[in-house]
């Protein structure tokens, strides 16, 4: 376990993470402090804890949002890929039919060369 001295709110607060985490917690202390300086800057000095808990309130709804938001986009993920599947579908039978389509018209040729063959016998030439 790696421990980081960071500074928040003008205080430093020893904290403890796991290894190769230091700098992102340290980013994230920086955060929390950049926003609770902000409030101040808004609100003036109207108490510590209560800037802490609106900072904390910030940083909760943006959670909130981002959840949200990913909740959304797997929802449209999850649409996109039961729309390329039903278009995956679409495609096969459409290829199938296209398929069949030109195996009977190949048929219909076929027999329609015999019959023209039999009707002028070997060797007559159509024309």
């Amino acid at each position: 376990m790696a421990q980081v001295s960071v500074t928040i709110n003008g205080r430093v607060y020893r904290m403890s993470c796991d290894d190769g985490q230091e700098d992102h917690l340290a980013r994230l202390a920086r955060d929390l402090d950049q926003r609770i300086g902000q409030l101040r800057e808004a609100f003036g000095e109207i108490g510590d804890t209560r800037l802490t808990v609106m900072a904390a309130l910030m940083v909760a709804d943006e959670l909130a949002e981002a959840r949200r938001r990913m909740r959304s986009a797997e929802q449209e993920i999850e649409s996109l890929n039961d729309a390329r599947i039903a278009a995956s579908e679409r495609i096969e039978a459409n290829e199938r039919a296209v398929s069949e389509a030109i195996e009977s018209a190949a048929e219909r040729i076929e027999r329609l060369a015999h019959s023209l063959n039999g009707r002028h016998g070997p060797g007559v030439a159509l024309g």
